[in-house]
């Protein structure tokens, strides 16, 4: 920032920016270099800011990611933020950047929020900011931090979106690839296929290869398989988030989540829940074609296999590169794309005497307008699988086609 610059301008005409306790102008030092901090704990500022989008939306900007809002400067203040002296007006209580400091970024995301809602009132804003706080959900969701590149990483990667979700904050999903660094094409193809059953999936491009097809071909092959299953599954996530926004409930749960009482699941950190429904096993060491998954008690079926498991237990299945597995719960009732490109039914057979179902909360489109809910359930009777919406009128049959799986897995 600098004289010159048209937001430094605008900002330092309306006395914008963060100060410190003699007056002067916090300056730091960021990516593009000399660096001022709009004070977004002030209604006039963040109202300014909210009003900058105005700009990118006419460029056909669809989106917007913060970066860099813990505040972060590489300006030696003694930590790699503002100093503690540094002055805030905390919505009118006034104070210094000690309390000042985890609010910020919630404080520049509801600016955005507000402004994006002004200039846009019949859009939904996407919005995801790198730093937050409690209540940062109401605003967008989370990338949360650079993970290191490397198996370690990956892993670190995975509890940063469990941890968020109990947190409050559902709508996360890590750098696939890593911050920094090469990382093996094993490693990367790895990434891609947890975020692809994450909420947010966002691949991160930088120096060196970071892109599928400058893995070569067979990662592009894999790489593509995970990003159609994740189209696949998009009217799932689309369901989980609205049921989260309803609820609190995180798209992304621990093991124990559905089944408290099981201790053996309270450690569990290598695999999650999507939704109540399904088990994602990743792979999160290097060579691995084979590992043990920790189920909880019920029948899941191997969605690539058929293959049923009772829980609770510990089974060992192949982890081939092409895929990761993954366990649908018996009788779940899962909203998927078809073959046609329509929303579909996926019936898993429920288990004999015991009945399923499932929610499904159909994409109404951008806007506000509230999408209704439809309740399925699923039972035996007979030598066959019936599924009945909830509350339906006429015949109560589902408005879907239905595709049933895991009969015969016995």
């Amino acid at each position: 920032a600098g004289d010159g610059h048209a937001v430094y301008d605008a900002g330092a005409a309306r006395d914008a920016f963060v100060r410190d306790a003699s007056g002067a102008v916090v300056r730091g030092v960021s990516w593009p270099g000399d660096a001022v901090f709009p004070d977004f704990t002030h209604p006039r500022v963040r109202a300014w800011w909210g009003g900058l989008y105005a700009e990118r939306l006419g460029q056909g900007f669809a989106g917007f990611w913060h970066d860099m809002n813990e505040p972060t400067s590489f300006a030696a203040f003694g930590e790699p933020t503002l100093p503690r002296s540094a002055r805030h007006a905390l919505d009118g209580r006034d104070g210094d950047h000690r309390e000042a400091h985890n609010v910020y970024a919630l404080c520049m995301a509801r600016a955005a929020h507000e402004g994006l809602r002004t200039l846009l009132p019949e859009e939904r804003p996407f919005l995801f900011s790198r730093s937050g706080w409690a209540g940062m959900q109401r605003y967008g969701g989370s990338l949360p931090g650079e993970a290191a590149t490397g198996w370690p990483g990956l892993r670190a990667s995975l509890a940063l979106v469990l941890g968020l979700g109990l947190c409050g904050v559902p709508y996360a999903g890590p750098d696939v690839g890593g911050t920094g660094g090469n990382p093996s094409p094993e490693l990367y193809l790895r990434w891609l296929q947890l975020g692809a059953h994450l909420p947010l999936l966002r691949t991160r491009a930088g120096a060196g290869h970071r892109e599928p097809w400058e893995f070569g071909a067979e990662v592009l092959a894999h790489a593509r398989a995970a990003l159609v299953e994740r189209r696949r599954l998009r009217p799932y996530l689309v369901t989980l988030s609205h049921l989260a926004r309803r609820t609190g409930a995180p798209c992304v749960r621990p093991l124990w989540w559905s089944a408290p009482e099981e201790r053996a699941l309270r450690d569990c950190e290598d695999a999650f829940l999507l939704g109540d429904s399904l088990l994602v096993a990743p792979v999160l060491v290097a060579g691995a074609e084979r590992r043990t998954v920790r189920l909880p008690g019920g029948r899941w079926y191997e969605t690539a296999t058929g293959r049923a498991f009772d829980g609770p237990a510990r089974i060992v299945v192949d982890a081939p590169l092409d895929r990761i597995p993954v366990f649908a719960r018996a009788g779940a009732v899962i909203p998927v794309y078809g073959e046609d490109g329509g929303l579909e039914l996926e019936v898993w057979a429920p288990v004999r005497g015991r009945a399923g179902g499932g929610t499904v909360v159909a994409d109404a489109g951008d806007g506000w307008e509230e999408p209704g809910i439809e309740r399925y359930t699923a039972r035996w009777a007979g030598s066959r699988i019936v599924v009945e919406r909830e509350g339906g009128h006429g015949t109560g049959g589902p408005p879907h086609p239905v595709r049933v799986r895991g009969l015969g897995a016995d």
